[in-house]
């Protein structure tokens, strides 16, 4: 009997481990999927989508799953400013808006989750550096301001570090911990992996030790991505998964599509 349990658990393992990597396939393949649709939508509506949050209250758009904008153009509901996420007053700040990018791997509320059913991020650039032309904000996210302003602006917020030791608000703490820097990434799509459900935010992963995922939920600019880790390992756990859409590559669609200049 003891041979008998310790095959059947040596079996339960083998399995869990397969599932757990056809997971984590299946969410790099939503991923990549909701990269191309978000270049798709760029290049039909001439900008990027506003991020979607978990519930829409005073914001002109109820639409659950869909982008927040206000009459402006900029992301923004009520009076909070949505892009780069976090959580506010119980809403959940940065979500894939699943309704604009028509994708359809969504929950019952309408909101794109990964293979664990957790809801997909996104981040969305919202300062630029000053453009040879005008420097009219929102650029990324207005058709108008994009096309006005011209291929000379480049993103100046958004930073994807290597590690969250010594990271602030609006820094990596150095060029050696950065991956992508603030001057080339418009926008981030990411999974908070299987360990944290989709309600959970940078105060229950600084809970849990995992103070590199807590940089991916706490809503500043700053983002970490590294291969995975255990609980062992120094910042926590950390299973995030990361696509992000470069500044060049948004410019080359747009410009390919007739679009810009």
């Amino acid at each position: 009997m003891t041979i008998v349990a310790f095959m059947l658990a040596s079996l339960m393992y083998t399995l869990s481990a397969q599932t757990d990597q056809r997971n984590i396939d299946e969410t790099r393949r939503r991923l990549e999927q909701a990269r191309e649709l978000l270049l798709s939508f760029a290049v039909l509506n001439g900008r990027l989508p506003c991020p979607a949050r978990s519930a829409n209250t005073t914001s002109p758009s109820t639409v659950v799953g869909d982008e927040v904008r206000d009459a402006t153009g900029a992301c923004i509901g009520d009076a909070v400013t949505d892009y780069y996420g976090g959580l506010n007053a119980g809403v959940t700040l940065g979500l894939l808006p699943a309704r604009a990018i028509g994708m359809s791997q969504v929950d019952p509320a309408g909101f794109v989750v990964d293979a664990w059913g957790n809801r997909i991020r996104y981040a969305v650039a919202n300062l630029i550096t000053a453009c040879s032309g005008t420097s009219t904000t929102p650029h990324f996210t207005n058709a108008t301001n994009l096309k006005a302003n011209g291929i000379t602006c480049q993103p100046n917020d958004l930073l994807i570090c290597k590690s969250g030791t010594g990271i602030t608000g609006t820094a990596c703490g150095g060029a050696s911990n950065q991956i992508m820097s603030q001057s080339l990434v418009v926008a981030i799509v990411y999974s908070t992996g299987k360990n944290l459900l989709s309600a959970q935010d940078a105060t229950t992963a600084t809970t849990l030790g995992r103070t590199d995922e807590a940089a991916n939920l706490n809503g500043d600019r700053v983002f970490v991505f590294h291969p995975p880790t255990a609980s062992d390992f120094a910042n926590g756990e950390f299973d995030d998964q990361f696509t992000w859409i470069t500044v060049g590559e948004l410019y080359g669609k747009l410009i390919a599509g007739g679009v810009l200049p």
